[in-house]
């Protein structure tokens, strides 16, 4: 996936939980990226939930930045699921863009995380991919688009923002998978690591692409 697309408002990605998880820890840490974020002026692509993790970057930086700054995408099926929603008319995809910003529903979870992508991608030099604490579903995005940079797909950072620990089990795995011959030498940082929103920064700024990625041509016909 390339985009011949000038070079716009650099756009972070953040995957997720739509819970808030059990320490305040993860809480706070959506604030502060958010903070970062507004801070550097770098644009916010994510779920679209209004609950949990999603929710909390969301609104504090449409609260910092205004609400051209966040764009939501969510699956229809997870409405209900993901957002806060009109116990009266449950099947309604409104929420308040001078909360959230703007929603867009789309048909199925690959179509979100390919617009997702494409909105990195466009955004170009500053933007990346940054997983806070989360579920399978997290999970699951964390690791796609950690492939995709593998295979050529996209070249933009990728980083698992590590709070008190969360993801220490996953960056194991990957040094385990090298150790044992699984993901090569050359592909140990497409994975970044960061333990503070400041270091999100430092990666989204200081991200090397790996040498050994299969630089594959997505493009044909």
């Amino acid at each position: 996936m390339t985009s011949d697309s000038a070079t716009k408002q650099p756009v972070v990605c953040v995957f997720c939980g739509a819970n808030a998880g059990k320490s305040p820890a993860h809480l706070e840490a959506a604030r502060s990226l958010a903070k970062i974020l507004h801070a550097n002026n770098i644009h916010l692509v994510y779920g679209g939930g209004t609950v949990g993790l999603m929710g909390e970057v969301a609104r504090t930086l449409v609260s910092l930045s205004g609400p051209t700054s966040v764009h939501g995408i969510i699956p229809a099926a997870l409405v209900t699921l993901e957002q806060n929603h009109n116990p009266d008319a449950p099947t309604s995809t409104t929420i308040d863009e001078r909360v959230y910003g703007r929603t867009t529903v789309v048909k199925d979870m690959h179509t979100r995380k390919q617009m997702m992508a494409r909105a990195v991608i466009d955004g170009g030099p500053g933007g990346g991919f940054v997983a806070l604490s989360g579920g399978y579903g997290t999970l699951e995005e964390l690791m796609e688009i950690t492939t995709w940079n593998q295979l050529g797909i996209h070249s933009m950072p990728v980083i698992a923002l590590n709070v008190e620990g969360y993801w220490d089990g996953l960056i194991e795995w990957t040094r385990n998978a090298i150790r044992s011959g699984f993901i090569a030498e050359s592909n140990r940082g497409i994975l970044a690591e960061a333990k503070s929103a400041e270091e999100v920064l430092t990666c989204l700024r200081e991200y090397s692409v790996a040498e050994g990625r299969f630089k594959l041509t997505w493009d044909q016909n």
